[in-house]
């Protein structure tokens, strides 16, 4: 397709699907029992994690819409679609941005989760994240209006990104990425003195989260050898999870997970993994909507005991969105994370890398593998003003529009937008909508935890 006709497919898809309409929002009679989803996916996690999952959920309704992809996923799915798709995120909240490092060392801002990406309607990831700006907003105390001008400036920030991405050429689009340094008197511009200082510590906390630190942190001198140390319920070093047979058991089933999964890494990339040590693993609690799916932290060292590297060895299941969306093309659940997130960071993990692993209880799961720190840092909403937030919030609708374009028709969805405000002020709307419905099944959380209907550990 030329240009031109791309252009015309979105703007056909408009007249098709009104770009108001996507600011309407109500639950349907038969919407499903946001509870009863989560304990669906309790099922294939780990029993004694999930209390721990419910309890980061219970916080607040933010972080209960950390935890809740998949009930949105079942409720963006009766919401109008543009006919148009793209690689999703598939949790594009704004706390799955932040910094980390690219292959060439630079400080880069992306797009940090794709536990749940899948090719689908690029107005969910739209949606799911400028609705995260309202519930974060909510939760700092922000008025109607100051939410509504940080919903309205954020998705305004995508549209007119995708209309400059929309201008470039293909390769000028794959190469586009956010490097922090060069962005750093931008956010000073932009930021009062108290939320540039809490910025520019961020962003020098990045730099010594690596390996280095991570080895410092969790691990000790055991009998002359480096252990990570026990932490319990967050890390546990596998002989302290399970007898010490399965611990061996587990332990070589991970080592040999490593070994495998090198065939998926770059030539160059595997030389590097190979000169490195297998020295330990354990079991580490990460996330919140991730919480009780299995992860491991795998120790290696490599010219001495002073070289480290931390991978992270972490499970993959299906995509929340495949109900609705259909199933991935790969077969192996861990590929399609690494696949998506290739496909949509500007600059992905040099051990990003897929397999599969028999876990002692005899089930086949997938995995994927990356570095445990790399340089990586955020932003904390809760301590963001308005203007801070509608700062952030741009630059999260800008990295996403990136993300869209190099996998998407970026010429379609621009024309699909169009140049005036009609979509942002629909998102926005849609956004306060939805911010009332997470707060429902946020309440509806406490309720069964209070009921016992389900069991939540607080404070971990």
């Amino acid at each position: 397709m030329t240009p031109k006709d791309r252009a015309a497919r979105g703007k056909a898809a408009r007249s098709e699907v009104p770009r108001a309409i996507h600011g309407e929002w109500a639950p349907a009679a038969d919407r499903r029992d946001p509870i009863e989803i989560l304990e669906e996916q309790a099922k294939t996690r780990v029993p004694d994690l999930v209390p721990i999952r419910y309890g980061r959920m219970l916080v607040s309704p933010f972080t209960f819409y950390r935890g809740a992809a998949a009930v949105m996923a079942a409720d963006l799915a009766r919401t109008p679609r543009s006919g148009i798709t793209t690689q999703l995120c598939g949790d594009a909240h704004l706390s799955n941005f932040g910094l980390f490092a690219s292959a060439e060392r630079q400080l880069v801002f992306d797009i940090n989760d794709f536990d749940e990406t899948l090719p689908g309607p690029w107005e969910w990831d739209v949606k799911r994240l400028v609705a995260s700006l309202a519930i974060a907003g909510r939760n700092n105390g922000f008025t109607d209006a100051e939410r509504t001008d940080v919903a309205v400036q954020s998705v305004g920030e995508y549209r007119t990104a995708m209309w400059e991405f929309a201008g470039m050429g293909n390769l000028d689009v794959w190469y586009s990425k956010m490097p922090v340094q060069e962005g750093l008197p931008q956010v000073r511009a932009a930021m009062d003195r108290k939320t540039w200082k809490t910025a520019q510590q961020a962003v020098d906390k990045a730099r010594t989260r690596d390996n280095l630190q991570a080895f410092s942190k969790l691990t000790h001198e055991v009998d002359g050898k480096r252990r990570i140390i026990s932490d319990p319920p967050l890390v546990v070093p596998v002989e302290e999870l399970v007898p010490e047979a399965s611990a061996q058991q587990i332990t070589e089933a991970v080592h040999e997970l490593v070994r495998r999964y090198r065939r998926t890494l770059l030539g160059d990339r595997r030389r590097l993994l190979e000169d490195f040590r297998f020295e330990h693993i354990a079991r580490k609690v990460v996330g919140v909507g991730s919480v009780g799916t299995r992860a491991w932290i795998i120790l290696f060292t490599g010219r001495d005991g002073g070289d480290p590297l931390f991978l992270q060895a972490k499970e993959a299941q299906a995509s929340v969105m495949e109900p609705y969306v259909g199933k991935s093309k790969y077969a192996n659940a861990g590929q399609r994370v690494v696949e998506g997130q290739r496909l949509m960071q500007a600059s992905s993990d040099i051990f990003l890398g897929w397999d599969r692993s028999q876990g002692i209880d005899g089930v086949e799961r997938d995995f994927y593998i990356r570095q445990l720190r790399d340089w990586k840092g955020s932003l904390p909403p809760e301590g963001m003003s308005p203007t801070a937030m509608a700062f952030y919030g741009r630059v999260c609708a800008r990295t996403l529009a990136r993300a869209h374009a190099r996998s998407g028709d970026r010429i379609a969805i621009a024309s699909y937008l169009g140049k005036n405000d009609a979509f942002d002020r629909a998102i926005a709307t849609f956004s306060e909508r939805y911010a009332d419905q997470n707060e429902l099944d946020h309440a509806a959380l406490k309720k069964a935890v209070k009921a016992k209907r389900i069991v939540a550990k607080t404070g971990v």
